[in-house]
């Protein structure tokens, strides 16, 4: 009988895969694997289950409608077996049983998005119904065959190791409808000899195994993803001719068309990542005509105040602690943006009129990507930021820099927002 399941599962499984038709990933997959089961109930009182027994084989075959949901056939026996202890009073027993399943399969890797961390780990979830047999071996009804009807529901972790095969382990838990006997053998568990009631049998397995994969396609549907598709040359080219229409920048601020909102700024003006032109200092006059753009002043003085300032370093130190002085950077680089990186002129420019004073640069990063890779970013931002600083001609000594990571305080929903917080500030010591 086993031997004829088996060969029914296996023939299935070819025949299906030489029929299938072209498809962008493969469908089909065989798997074999092996490891533990355990008995939880019934057993009798004098019994006892034994806390981890080696002895339970299983064998598949698989087909994926498409990369998240599939079906299997698979096919699984082993023996339950206690040796049994006289100074303790319990009994030995030896059980062999097999089941036969249909299962529905999720992928829960690509459901979760795995990808997005791993192209190698996934995780598959299985349940169904299927069919059974148990016989013991030892005690009272050793000479009994008990065929069950079950159900089944288990996880499977997966580590791709190349094209075709994966190393798989698998928890499943079974409940038996319909059993007779405890799976000691030694006692009935209906109320009639050998009565039955209900679904009332419950085991699990533990296995560790391999699963093969059937085609000519470059991925099985476990680790396809759409967007990995190639494109076509013409595909390419409009996309291309797409991106580089987006690209254009009009008045030359640095800031793209499809970003810029003000796409008419005067040559040479300081602009936001936004393509506004900035004011600083709020005083009404744009920073690329103000000969004071950090501290406030009428238009007649080019923007400078009308009085002599004598705390300069206290205008410096608002404009920049309150973030008017800030380098942006493009997504995942750590190049500065050339509108912004006047802005470490003026840093510059400020140290070396006000030797007594030091600064620090403080690097930060958006929240897309992973949390400690936007560390490191906003590290290496902070860093550039500094070399151009001490490149200009200022003593190293006088500046300090530290990448703060992600920040938070934007909506990171929000692309405009997003490019916020892809920056380099300073504060003044």
């Amino acid at each position: 009988m086993k031997k004829l399941i088996l060969s029914t599962v296996i023939a299935g499984a070819l025949a299906f895969g030489a029929n299938a038709q072209e498809q962008e990933f493969d469908k089909f997959s065989l798997e074999v694997g092996g490891g533990f089961n355990k008995p939880m109930a019934p057993l009798a009182p004098s019994f006892l289950s034994p806390t981890l027994n080696l002895g339970h084989v299983e064998l598949g075959a698989r087909y994926m409608f498409n990369e998240k949901f599939g079906v299997k056939l698979d096919y699984g026996f082993g023996s339950m077996k206690e040796a049994g202890d006289e100074e303790a009073n319990t009994g030995s027993f030896d059980t062999k049983y097999y089941r036969l399943n249909l299962q529905a399969v999720t992928n829960l890797g690509r459901i979760m998005n795995f990808e997005s961390f791993t192209r190698s780990v996934g995780l598959l979830g299985h349940f169904g119904a299927g069919i059974g047999n148990v016989k013991p071996q030892e005690n009272l009804y050793s000479d009994f065959t008990d065929d069950v009807y079950n159900f089944i529901v288990g996880i499977t972790p997966q580590l791709k190791l190349g094209k075709s095969i994966a190393l798989v382990g698998d928890i499943s838990t079974i409940i038996n409808g319909r059993q007779t006997v405890t799976w000691d053998g030694s006692k009935a568990i209906g109320p009639n000899d050998p009565g039955f009631f209900g679904a009332n049998s419950v085991w699990w397995t533990g296995s560790i195994g391999l699963q093969f994969y059937l085609g000519k396609n470059e991925e099985h549907a476990d680790w396809y993803i759409a967007a990995d598709k190639y494109a076509t040359k013409e595909e390419l080219a409009t996309q291309i001719n797409g991106i580089k229409d987006m690209l254009k920048d009009s008045d030359g601020d640095g800031v793209p068309d499809y970003l810029d909102k003000e796409p008419n700024t005067p040559a040479g003006a300081r602009v936001n990542s936004a393509g506004t032109t900035l004011d600083s200092d709020g005083d009404g006059t744009p920073d690329h005509m103000d000969k004071c753009p950090f501290i406030p002043g009428p238009a007649s003085t080019n923007g400078c105040p009308v009085e002599e300032v004598k705390e300069e370093v206290d205008f410096f130190r608002k404009a920049i602690n309150d973030g008017y002085v800030n380098v942006y950077y493009a997504f995942d680089s750590s190049k500065p943006l050339g509108y912004s990186a006047s802005a470490a002129s003026y840093v510059s420019n400020f140290l070396k009129k006000n030797p007594g004073v030091k600064v620090e640069i403080k690097g930060y990063a958006d929240e897309l990507g992973p949390e400690d890779y936007n560390m490191k970013l906003s590290e290496r931002r902070a860093k550039a930021v500094y070399d151009i600083i001490v490149s200009s001609g200022v003593d190293a000594s006088r500046l300090s820099y530290k990448g703060y990571g992600e920040d938070t305080s934007v909506d990171k929903a929000s692309a405009d927002a997003r490019q916020l917080a892809r920056r380099a500030s300073f504060e003044v010591k």
